[in-house]
């Protein structure tokens, strides 16, 4: 998905909206709101929206009762619910009733971005057939190949592998721990530098290749992948 997503949240708490949307944003999406559930059918219903965010208990009727019109009218779009109705009860109902994901509140931040992309790879046929593309970087998990633009980077299983672990955090901090419980299967620090030797190097031919900086250390937590942020705020 090359353009920006666009979120619809549905949700009556302006402070819980305006945090919701702040998240978002910074992830990346493009946002829009509506604070009752007649507001948001109809704003689903006039504007394109890859991901609905959906409140259950709306002013104008339960959101869990407007996933049918919602589907209807806005076909394709994933359905995120997120409510305080948060008992395993709850959640199989909404699962049950349409929704793609259920989402307890209060939850993390980092969980919200993440629910949101996983459901996007999951609706973006593209993505399943095995190709993410960041601008003109091309990462082919199927294949195993990497291209920027026309030129294809030569990575080791490894390197690849770490690319991959990345690209599909994009965006969010990823600390040493993780890359070594999820790319070298390690649940302890073996005490040496092996991830950033093989950050080093992957860095170096990413952005060799795209003239760009596209891997960002924050220092002391971790990297954050993102080929399209600017160098500034590396």
């Amino acid at each position: 998905m090359s353009d920006p997503a666009r979120i619809l949240i549905i949700e009556d708490d302006a402070v819980t909206a305006e945090e919701m949307s702040g998240i978002l944003r910074d992830a990346g999406f493009v946002v829009a709101h509506a604070d009752t559930l007649p507001a948001g059918l109809a704003r689903a219903a006039a504007d394109p929206f890859h991901a609905i965010v959906l409140d259950r208990m709306l002013p104008g009727g339960d959101g869990i009762d407007a996933i049918d019109t919602l589907r209807a009218s806005r076909a394709g779009a994933m359905i995120l619910m997120v409510s305080a109705l948060g008992r395993a009860a709850n959640r199989i109902e909404g699962l049950d009733r349409g929704a793609d994901d259920y989402l307890a509140k209060p939850f993390e931040t980092q969980e919200l971005t993440a629910r949101i992309r996983a459901l996007l790879r999951r609706a973006d046929p593209v993505a399943e057939a095995g190709l993410m593309q960041f601008g003109a970087l091309q990462i082919r998990t199927k294949a195993r190949t990497v291209h920027a633009g026309d030129t294809h980077i030569p990575l080791s299983p490894r390197e690849f592998d770490l690319l991959v672990f990345f690209a599909r955090n994009h965006g969010d901090l990823v600390t040493r721990m993780q890359l070594l419980e999820h790319v070298w299967n390690l649940h302890f620090d073996p005490q040496t530098n092996v991830v950033d030797v093989h950050v080093s190097r992957l860095r170096r031919k990413l952005e060799t290749a795209m003239d760009v900086p596209v891997l960002h250390t924050e220092r002391g937590a971790g990297y954050v992948f993102d080929p399209l942020r600017p160098a500034a705020e590396g």
